[in-house]
């Protein structure tokens, strides 16, 4: 364990390759950091002089301050000894408006309470974001990410996790490749898109676009606009209040749709079959598989279509 105390600066650059890295809000009479350096066999137990002797044979470590940027970084020298590979992890205590750059291969990233722009980046492990405000970018590719509380710029990517977003607001765009994306209490422009998983939502509110290839959507107290699209699996999505446009496609499943009542709306529905509550000022056509026209003198438009499944449109 290394303390570098005393010390202030207002960017961070961290790597290392096999440990976690974690930041957190402190005064800035408190920032320091603080290295600690374990066997990556947890069989093993190392002495001090062990760990000293193993870093000194198989890594550089830079752990420094120089003018506003904090460096600590964990490099794996070229004739690297990996049967005896050390995980090296930093715990960094810094004022709110520190900008950072964080990097690890395998390992988890926490930040907390941080303002300003955050870039954070693991291979094989989880994120975890809270209380965070800004330019806040990161990616995994084998781990699953969780943010709450946070705000501005939110763009967060996993190629096989699932992402967890609540308590958050601004643009936010989270993809995934194979898992699953949850939000609550969520607002703003907001873009969810998984290839094989499901998509929820409740309480959002804003202008929202959630695709998947295989997986359901599932969106209830939605207050703004829609796009939504799935080739495999069901989606059903209920409306608070309907500000912006609906579209919703799907290839192979069931469409439900809830509306508030009383809103004018232009109606365009395509299924295998169309199934709607009794209807009051509609004017337009309706088939079996299919409904065009408007209700209460028309208005935002709400187009859904499936080519296999039912088309289900209800109000409330």
């Amino acid at each position: 364990m290394k303390f570098l105390k005393d010390q202030h600066f207002g960017k961070i650059n961290a790597e290392t390759s096999h440990g976690d890295i974690a930041v957190s809000v402190v005064p800035a009479s408190d920032t320091r950091i603080e290295v600690f350096v374990r066997s990556n066999n947890n069989n093993e137990q190392l002495s001090k002089a062990e760990i000293q002797k193993l870093l000194d044979e198989n890594y550089t470590l830079d752990i420094s301050v120089s003018g506003d940027q904090l460096t600590a970084v964990a490099r794996q020298k070229t004739n690297f000894n990996w049967k005896r590979s050390l995980s090296i992890s930093y715990k960094i205590y810094a004022t709110k408006s520190t900008n950072t750059r964080l990097i690890t291969s395998h390992g988890n990233i926490d930040l907390s309470g941080m303002e300003g722009t955050q870039d954070v980046s693991t291979s094989h492990g989880n994120i975890n974001i809270e209380d965070a405000t800004g330019k806040l970018t990161g990616q995994t590719s084998h781990g699953d990410i969780s943010i709450s509380g946070s705000k501005d710029n939110i763009d967060f990517r996993t190629s096989h996790g699932n992402i967890d977003v609540r308590n958050a607001e601004g643009t936010l765009k989270l993809v995934t490749s194979n898992g699953d994306i949850q939000s609550r209490k969520i607002k703003g422009q907001i873009r969810m898109s998984t290839s094989h998983g499901n998509i929820g939502g409740n309480t959002i509110e804003g202008d929202l676009s959630a695709s998947t290839s295989h997986g359901n959507v599932n969106v209830e107290g939605l207050s703004g606009s829609i796009e939504a699209s799935t080739d495999h699996g069901n989606i059903d999505v209920v409306m608070e209040k309907v500000s912006g446009s609906i579209t919703i496609d799907n290839s192979n499943g069931d469409i439900s749709l809830q509306l508030p009542k009383g809103k004018g709306l232009n109606v365009d529905l395509e299924g295998k079959k169309i199934n709607i509550d009794p209807l009051e000022n509609f004017s337009g056509s309706k088939e079996e598989n299919s409904m065009k026209g408007t209700l209460g003198g028309g208005g935002a438009l709400v187009k859904a279509k499936t080519n296999r499944g039912n088309v289900s449109l209800s109000f409330r």
